[in-house]
């Protein structure tokens, strides 16, 4: 698969190594030209400007920070159209009580990306865990994905499966503030030293 990567940084060059050693062809963009020729080369792809890497790809991920990502997306409208484009952010920011959604209760993070690029298929995904999670998939780990294109989600799936986790469908786009949400509250729990998994049961006990 031809995969397109926008941004270099560190949740970049962990799926993109990812995805490089499963055989697909990457073309990785940003906006400092050291900075991208470098992670291409730890990743094994090759560097590119951002139109380049939009329309390389099959899927495109957008591995940005989530107050860049509009500005970067938006122009490249044209040529996402019709590509798979993951958004890995996560819209937070610090608050007095810990870390908070900047979403405002408005539109998620994905949301504002497909109504930005209203021809692409925008899928949730990867945003849970951090880029070092992603370096060394533990076993048995499973990515959220929300999306409205059949065929985007079957090309994220395998993408999710190619980094060593497992696809578990958490819905439509409409679902994706929810993930973000948990993203939230994962990642601060982890901060304070808990572990947010021991909040739910086992599926098996989930409905008493």
């Amino acid at each position: 698969m031809r995969i397109g990567i926008l941004g270099a940084g560190a949740m970049a060059e962990a799926l993109g190594a990812g995805w490089a050693r499963a055989g697909h062809d990457i073309v990785v963009a940003a906006r400092d030209a050291d900075r991208v020729t470098a992670a291409a080369a730890r990743i094994g792809a090759r560097a590119g400007t951002f139109a380049e890497a939009a329309a390389h790809g099959d899927a495109v991920l957008a591995a940005l920070l989530h107050t860049a990502t509009l500005d970067v997306v938006a122009p490249l409208a044209g040529a996402l159209a019709g590509r798979a484009v993951i958004d890995c952010s996560n819209p937070v920011a610090a608050g007095p009580g810990g870390l908070m959604l900047t979403t405002d209760g408005g539109p998620s993070a994905a949301r504002r990306i497909a109504a930005a690029v209203p021809g692409a298929h925008v899928v949730k995904a990867f945003n849970v865990c951090a880029a070092e999670v992603w370096a060394n998939c533990p076993g048995g780990l499973a990515v959220p994905l929300c999306g409205d294109d059949a065929g985007a989600l079957d090309v994220v799936r395998a993408l999710v499966t190619d980094v060593g986790a497992i696809p578990l469908d958490a819905g439509g786009l409409d679902r994706a503030g929810y993930v973000e949400a948990t993203a939230a509250f994962a990642i601060g729990v982890w901060f304070a030293g808990g572990d947010p998994r021991t909040v739910l049961p086992r599926v098996e006990h989930a409905q008493g």
